[in-house]
């Protein structure tokens, strides 16, 4: 769920760990599930594979009014059985966009204050090593600027732990108690640095305001209204995920065999990264939110406000708004997302104003930087229309 270096982890700008991203949706559209020869986004895929060594791949594209699914590789490496189009996959991060809306939202009907300090709402939970939350704002949680550390590096302190802690469960308040055992990072609104904690923290603003649960507050706020009929969020326990679907795998270092770790506990991703999706569904997220369908015209552009963020993928240029990043494309203009990493699943998604809008995940997290480099290039490639 993470987006930062690390042995083989489960976050976003990683090696191993997780990230997501959305545009305004076209008035006609259809769906064209050919595969041209020349198609530049196939061939992406079947490099994905072929090249870098990923036991599967699907992507969801927009462009021209006209929307492509695709698959390559295999979705289960012990059977040979192929992948299922749009198939449901573990998100990660790009659940921190979904819980940044529906903050944002609180805002806009007057129960949360951006500028107040999160210790209004979760008083004496954030006081440790330095670590204060009367002194970090809300905005600061959102915008990843709070010098939270990452609770990801207490969790998972080793590659191996991504296999060996998989069904662990971890109650939202326990993963803010270890990342409290580390230092503060850096005084509050310094500079930015990307931390899983600040979303946990998100999400228990969020309880704490509404009385319910973070994840039917999504539920009810985002997924039931745009009829994402395939993302939900994991009850409490839930390791298995349903329906036909690839299995996810990870490889403790480069070379290793692939462990399948499809079942697993999404808990320590939490408000940061336990949502289940399919990248059509995740495209229609991101689509609607870049149209300001969900958020008033103030919260839209607090949304949309960003900070440097160099750090948050390793190749390109980003930058951070309150749970969605800002991307440069290498066509030139840019475009809006997340992407994440969870044990099993990568995802990277980046969408436009324009009209263009891509998602591609696949079945295993990365073991090395260009393995995650081949990830991104291949969705700048599908806005850019170019086979690089």
């Amino acid at each position: 769920m993470t987006r930062r270096t690390f042995p083989v982890a489960v976050g976003a700008t990683a090696l191993l760990t997780v990230t997501a991203l959305g545009v305004p949706a076209a008035s006609a559209t259809t769906t064209d599930t050919r595969r041209p020869a020349a198609d530049a986004v196939q061939k992406q895929l079947d490099g994905l594979v072929a090249e870098h060594g990923f036991p599967g791949a699907l992507a969801s594209v927009r462009r021209d009014g006209r929307v492509r699914d695709y698959t390559a590789g295999v979705g289960d490496l012990r059977t040979g059985a192929g992948i299922p189009r749009d198939a449901r996959v573990r998100v990660g991060s790009n659940t921190k966009t979904f819980t940044a809306v529906v903050v944002l939202q609180l805002v806009g009907e007057g129960r949360v204050d951006l500028d107040a300090p999160v210790e209004r709402y979760l008083p004496g939970m954030v006081r440790a090593n330095g670590n204060d939350g009367r002194r970090i704002t809300v905005r600061q949680l959102l915008q990843q600027t709070s010098g939270l550390p990452d609770y990801d590096e207490v969790v998972f302190s080793k590659a191996q732990d991504l296999v060996d802690r998989r069904s662990d469960y971890f109650d939202p308040r326990r993963l803010v108690d270890e990342a409290l055992t580390q230092s503060r990072r850096f005084p509050p609104g310094e500079k930015w640095e990307y931390s899983n904690t600040n979303f946990v923290l998100a999400g228990l603003i969020v309880e704490r305001v509404t009385k319910r649960p973070v994840g039917e507050e999504i539920t009810r706020r985002i997924i039931e209204p745009l009829r994402l009929r395939d993302t939900y969020w994991p009850q409490t326990g839930e390791q298995d995920l349903p329906g036909r679907l690839p299995r996810g795998y990870v490889a403790v270092e480069p070379g290793a065999p692939w462990v399948d770790v499809t079942r697993m506990d999404p808990s320590l991703g939490w408000a940061a990264g336990q949502l289940v999706s399919t990248p059509s569904d995740l495209r229609t997220f991101f689509e609607a939110l870049l149209a300001g369908k969900l958020l008033k015209p103030a919260q839209q552009a607090a949304l949309t406000r960003t900070v440097p963020a160099a750090d948050f993928e390793p190749t390109g240029v980003w930058e951070y708004g309150l749970g969605i990043a800002r991307h440069e494309l290498p066509c030139g203009g840019h475009a809006w997302g997340h992407g994440g990493d969870i044990q099993g699943f990568q995802t990277r998604n980046l969408a436009t104003t324009d009209g263009r809008s891509a998602v591609v995940a696949v079945t295993a997290l990365p073991t090395s930087l260009e393995m995650l480099e081949a990830v991104t290039s291949t969705v700048d490639a599908a806005l850019c229309g170019t086979h690089r």
